[in-house]
């Protein structure tokens, strides 16, 4: 069941995974490493409780894709000032 939907996991890896999915237009790319950050404290967290969440995958590649954008967005704003 957790394969098809997102029963168990952090919303915030969801936010995250879909916000770094969308980080290609580079606006969204900042908000993307954030709620990514986020999601790794929240899932971690949940570890040493009793309903431990899921989605580690999810915030891992919103952050990566933000980390992305938001460096090729810095290089866009550095190399127009």
């Amino acid at each position: 069941m957790r394969l098809l939907l997102p029963v168990g996991r952090s919303v915030w890896a969801v936010i995250a995974g879909y916000l770094g999915l969308f980080s290609v237009t580079l606006v969204i790319a900042p908000l993307a490493v954030i709620c990514s950050v986020v999601a790794i404290v929240d899932i971690q967290k949940s570890k040493s409780g009793t309903k431990r969440k899921y989605g580690l995958g999810r915030a891992i590649f919103g952050l990566l894709m933000g980390l992305i954008g938001t460096v090729i967005l810095g290089l866009v704003f550095y190399d127009n000032y």
